[in-house]
């Protein structure tokens, strides 16, 4: 009888029985009873016997009730909501996921649960009026998720400890290797010599005893992953290897209990060692790419900064603890700060979820990530900015989209059909030499095949190509957020630009004003306005009034692609498009109207200086295939010059609302079309978040959106063709190696299969052929880069 909860053995004199269901103490039975309770017993049909016995928190997490504490491990804590991530070392299937991410159903007080599952890790947000965390983390103990809480950054802590494991078993295996192999060298040249004879079974038991720790130490990993795979019924690639690890230790004791030889504990011990080898390899050359790849990707967004009375324009990562920083409206808050100077509208909507203002007023905390919405605000950073939490932030899973299967699933499909072939193989290379060979040739051959033909390089080809491209890319000022993103790129077939601010160049404008002479105060309110506002338009006619200066407003109001209202000292003021401002629309103008009072005062017109070289990006792009289109907010003014430098079949939308952008993309997804947006992330976050790729391309502009897949610097759209080429041409590399890695294999396993292989050399070979796989990608995508 095993529990229906955890698996573990009940006691057949005292079983514990709950709904016609065994259970192997009263916590598991306890743990069945609320996750049944609350409609969530389909937590037993993803996998049998998926939980772990529940843990007594008792006064183990007495530390929590300290609010000091508790504001160092909290990610977010702003009104009723705080957001905290634990790591629970018993995530290990997706059971765990699916309860986890369902936590809501067991407690009012929780929001919402996001699972990490490589990295063992769930983000928790929640309302501390309804739950504390001391009571959240017990309620996870109760269910068997018991968190691992450390003040130090304890996910890094865990990640050494990963690290330090692995070295320890190297370590292991490593001297055992050396050992048995001069322990069992007099074997090779066995003559019946008279020492040799009476102290052969001395030195063959200990053989045995070297090999025990390699056995249940240093190849545990192996074991723990097959047996996974089995009971989840999927061939994973550790399968093949834990069977001929497995076979091999067992032929040499019975070899050494039987009298028959000395086995073949060297081969055992120098098999583990050069996996271990070849997995420290792939680990330490992993982690590099990850910690550049990290180090490098900074976003290329700009935050004002205010030394006195001057702006400045610099990037997030050079902002310094005291510095004063401007928030406009629709900006992202970089880092940590206190309000200075106004009132802040603050939407936190990205970091819990929730689309909901809060007021802020001079003294208050904010947090990274708010978006604020208003009049400008002055804030001094108390951090400087944490891009671990920015790349969190882009990376949530809220902000992303169902994807199609990426390279990994396919990946994991060949290496599930390979390793099928691989122990059929096997098999019938047993069956063969048995009948027509002896013994010692079977095993050999059986062992061999095993080894040689494990798909490992098969497995590391796409992570390693992949997370060098991205490495690459980065370093050219084009950020992506995952590798995913690289596939999802090869397969586009339409792009769609937004026209102001992407095509068009946000930091040059050539204005001329038609209107009233305005006074010096009139003026002053103008830029007043215009300072709030983060569209291009109105950040070129702000440069336009240089020496005006300017006053904090009573009121302002943005509304997106309309334009702006505000009223200082009994003046109203209203900027924005003809149709905005007067009531009616004119299509034939890219144009700023100002009315003050309510009487029209002029306008501004705009003649948009396009960025060098992008009709020629458009000609590239069109020539290898590509369906493009342009959408823009703006007037028709622009149309017959676009007509004439585009070609025909570019499809031309202009007075689009941030709605119509969104539709059309929606319209070219039911077509069948793989569709690229680019846009400034200003207007166009929904049309981003729609396209299968939505890239927003950044100038000096704090206009970050977590809806986009990935950020272009502006200065470098005319390498788009060459990075859409990029991406596809990663893909061919991912292709080839997969080519090269079954060759490696094919070629290995027919030596193994004629018995011309020792297990030995195929240990050797095996993590070659993977480190080779790492190189070719490596060098492959370097040199395409170059």
């Amino acid at each position: 009888m095993t529990c229906y909860h955890c698996g573990n053995n009940c006691d057949p004199k005292h079983p514990i029985v709950f709904d016609d269901k065994y259970f192997c103490c009263q916590g598991c039975q306890t743990v069945y009873e609320i996750l049944s309770a609350n409609k969530l017993d389909k937590y037993y049909t993803y996998e049998q016997t998926p939980g772990a016995r529940p843990e007594e928190a008792g006064e183990k997490y007495h530390f929590l009730d300290n609010p000091q504490i508790v504001a160092k491990l909290l990610e977010f804590d702003e009104g009723n909501t705080q957001i905290v991530s634990l790591y629970i070392p018993h995530i290990h299937c997706s059971s765990c996921i699916w309860v986890l991410e369902n936590l809501q159903k067991l407690h009012q007080g929780v929001i919402h649960a996001l699972v990490d599952f490589p990295k063992k890790t769930v983000r928790i947000s929640y309302l501390k009026d309804k739950i504390t965390l001391k009571e959240l983390v017990v309620l996870l103990s109760k269910i068997g998720y018991a968190p691992y809480i450390s003040l130090d950054d304890y996910s890094q802590k865990k990640d050494k400890k990963g690290q330090k494991q692995l070295l320890y078993k190297l370590g292991v295996a490593g001297f055992a290797f050396g050992n048995i192999g001069l322990l069992s060298f007099p074997g090779f040249f066995e003559d019946n010599e008279f020492w040799f004879n009476r102290y052969k079974d001395f030195f063959r038991w200990l053989m045995f005893a070297f090999s025990l720790p390699v056995m249940f130490y240093a190849a545990t990993d192996y074991f723990v992953s097959a047996y996974k795979g089995i009971r989840n019924r999927f061939l994973t690639i550790d399968i093949p290897l834990a069977l001929g690890i497995l076979t091999m230790f067992v032929r040499s004791t019975y070899d050494i209990i039987s009298g028959r030889g000395q086995g073949f504990f060297d081969s055992l011990a120098s098999l583990i060692f050069l996996l271990l080898i070849g997995k420290f390899f792939q680990q330490r050359t992993y982690s590099f790419l990850s910690f550049e790849r990290d180090y490098k990707s900074y976003f290329p967004i700009g935050v004002t900064r205010m030394t006195g009375e001057q702006e400045e324009s610099i990037q997030v990562y050079d902002i310094k603890e005291g510095d004063r920083l401007l928030i406009r409206n629709e900006e992202l808050i970089p880092v940590d700060a206190v309000l200075i100077r106004g009132v802040g509208q603050i939407d936190y909507s990205f970091v819990t979820g929730e689309s909901k203002w809060t007021e802020k007023n001079s003294g208050d905390k904010l947090f990274a990530g708010g978006r604020h919405k208003g009049a400008a605000i002055e804030i001094e950073a108390t951090k400087t900015v944490s891009q671990s939490y920015l790349t969190q932030l882009w990376s949530q899973e809220s902000f992303q989209k169902n994807k199609n299967e990426g390279i990994k699933t396919l990946t994991d499909r060949i290496s599930q059909y390979f390793t099928f072939f691989v122990l059929l193989i096997a098999f019938l290379t047993l069956a063969f030499w048995l009948f027509y060979g002896t013994p010692t040739e079977a095993f050999n051959a059986f062992t061999a095949v095993l080894i040689i033909a494990c798909p490992c390089a098969l497995a590391v080809s796409a992570p390693f190509a992949l997370g060098n491209m991205l490495r690459l890319l980065g370093k050219r000022h084009f950020y992506l957020k995952d590798t995913q993103t690289i596939e999802q790129m090869a397969q586009v077939d339409t792009l769609i630009f937004d026209k102001t601010g992407t095509i068009t160049q946000s930091n040059t404008q050539e204005i001329t004003y038609e209107g009233q002479m305005m006074s010096a105060q009139q003026c002053s309110l103008l830029k007043s306005v215009l300072r709030n506002s983060n569209h291009p338009l109105s950040r070129q006619l702000y440069q336009y009034y240089k020496q005006v200066d300017i006053h904090p407003l009573d009121h302002y109001q943005e509304l997106i692609g309309k334009g702006m209202e505000a009223t200082w000292g009994g003046d109203s003021i209203k900027v924005g498009s003809a149709k905005f401002v007067t009531g009616k629309e004119n299509k034939d103008e890219t144009a700023v109207y100002v009315s003050i009072n309510g009487q029209l005062m002029g306008k501004y017109t705009f003649k948009n200086p396009y960025r060098e070289h992008i009709f020629t990006v458009f000609h590239e792009l069109e020539d290898k295939g590509y369906t493009l289109a342009l959408l823009s907010g703006d007037t028709e003014a622009e149309k017959a010059f676009l007509q004439s430098q585009l070609s025909a079949k570019v499809s031309l939308h202009f007075n689009q609302s941030p709605t119509d952008k969104l539709h059309y993309i929606e319209q070219l997804q039911k077509e069948g079309k793989r569709v690229m947006m680019l846009g400034d992330g200003l207007n166009d976050a929904g049309a981003l978040k729609q396209a299968q790729v939505g890239c927003a391309v950044a100038e000096n502009s704090n206009t970050f959106s977590p809806a986009c897949e990935a950020i272009l610097q502006a200065s470098e759209i005319e390498q788009l063709p060459r990075f859409l080429a990029l991406s596809k041409k990663t893909m061919q590399v991912i292709k080839m190696s997969f080519v090269l890695s079954l060759l490696y294999n094919c070629i290995g396993t027919f030596f193994a299969i004629t018995g011309n292989l020792e297990p030995v050399v195929a240990a050797i070979l095996m993590p070659i052929s993977s480190i080779s796989i790492v190189l070719f990608t490596t060098l492959m995508t370097n040199r395409l880069v170059r």
